[in-house]
């Protein structure tokens, strides 16, 4: 995936670590607090989300910033 845009590779490790928590998109979109429309978007990249945005992500599925962008 190295040449796919970084809000690709993004969205692509917010759906693989929801996925891992076992939480569908709607039911994490509620935990994070946006519309499941807007969670869709991040995850296929299609949103470019902003640092409180990523933040939320990051608590909702408690871990650190960090590691929401290992590997990106």
């Amino acid at each position: 995936m190295p040449s796919s845009s970084i809000r690709h590779r993004f969205g692509h490790r917010v759906r693989e670590l929801r996925l891992a928590t076992g939480m569908t998109q709607e039911a994490f979109a509620d935990r994070c607090g946006f519309a499941r429309t807007y969670m869709s978007r991040i995850e296929t990249g299609g949103a470019n989300p902003s640092l409180d945005a990523i933040k939320t992500l990051a608590d909702a599925l408690k871990i650190e910033l960090s590691a929401l962008f290992a590997g990106l």
